[in-house]
């Protein structure tokens, strides 16, 4: 069985996610590691069984070549993506790029602009488009009257990590966190017509509740308006220490409630009938598990979420940034 070559950029908390499930791929191998963190370095060519070890991404390409590569997987923070992409892009290796892709939209067109001359296959870690539970909730759909309202949320503490802290280093919560609800809110609506969103801070103090330098904010609320009188309230908060709500979708048709519990259940509501679906499968290791398929076969109908698709909920992300500092509504 011929095998997918892959290279790991990024061995942190992102990359461990992907972990297990890349072990169980009898399909693929990983044959390069690299990290700047010695320990982190050294713990995944341990765990992978890779006997090449890199200290960064530069390293990686300067000794590899689509000769001994195949793909490469980039799990870093979103201010890191320098030449990691379009380094990749020139030697010829598919891509596999966590989200937010980058805080730099030029950066990002450029590496979409170049990936699609090459015709490389691209994905990116829109996990949720692979959940059986999105499945359902996109077939749904268009079996009742368009039109309805969707609140979403995604609602809970702040990551420990040092870049989430700061809206320069991570984007916001929105940005970063939440552009998994946003995201899917184009993959069940489609392109939005219009996103106007609001924020706060001061709830959370910086060197009391979280480091010194955050500076994000507390909460934000974007409204989108989709096609199909469709329009989705989505809110975003890092501020709660002990409880939390439920995070997901709660979708609001004309005969139906679709109930989505962030990936884990599904309560389908009608007047006659109550119904509790629970999640059945691992979306992460699906997405993995289509990327390395795809790139195996050619078959891009694998993937559901290339760059340039990615990009239009990064692009999203950003205009309701905007709307927030200018207090503007954004048409599209």
């Amino acid at each position: 069985m011929k095998k997918l070559r892959l290279g790991i950029i990024g061995c942190g908390g992102r990359f461990n996610a992907h972990l297990n499930g890349l072990l169980q791929l009898d399909n693929a191998e990983i044959v390069a590691v690299a990290d700047p963190i010695e320990e982190r370095r050294i713990a995944a060519g341990k765990n992978t069984g890779a006997k090449k070890i890199y200290h960064d991404h530069t390293d990686l390409y300067n000794n590899e070549s689509r000769d001994t590569l195949d793909a490469v997987m980039i799990f870093i923070e979103p201010t890191a993506h320098t030449d990691t992409e379009t380094r990749a892009i020139d030697m010829g290796l598919h891509f596999f790029i966590e989200k937010p892709m980058t805080m730099d939209l030029e950066l990002a067109d450029t590496v979409l602009k170049k990936s699609e001359e090459k015709g490389l296959i691209t994905s990116v870690g829109f996990q949720d488009r692979y959940l059986d539970l999105i499945d359902i909730i996109k077939a749904e759909l268009p079996k009742h009257k368009q039109g309805g309202l969707v609140y979403g949320a995604w609602v809970g503490g702040i990551p420990g990590v040092w870049w989430w802290q700061k809206k320069s280093t991570c984007g916001g919560q929105l940005v970063e966190q939440n552009i998994h609800l946003l995201d899917g809110l184009r993959y069940l609506y489609g392109e939005p017509l219009s996103v106007y969103a609001t924020c706060s801070r001061g709830m959370v103090v910086p060197g009391v509740d979280a480091s010194p330098e955050y500076d994000t904010d507390d909460h934000s609320t974007a409204v989108i308006r989709f096609k199909n009188n469709v329009t989705a309230a989505l809110v975003s908060g890092c501020y709660s220490k002990t409880v939390r709500p439920n995070c997901g979708y709660v979708i609001t048709l004309d005969d139906m409630i679709l109930d989505y519990r962030l990936r884990n259940n599904l309560i389908i509501t009608t007047q006659t009938e109550t119904r509790d679906i629970k999640r059945s499968m691992d979306q992460t290791f699906a997405l993995d598990q289509a990327f390395v398929q795809a790139v195996l076969t050619g078959d891009r109908s694998l993937i559901r979420s290339p760059y340039g698709d990615a990009l239009k909920s990064l692009k999203l992300a950003f205009a309701a940034n905007k709307s927030m500092e200018t207090g503007e509504v954004i048409y599209f």
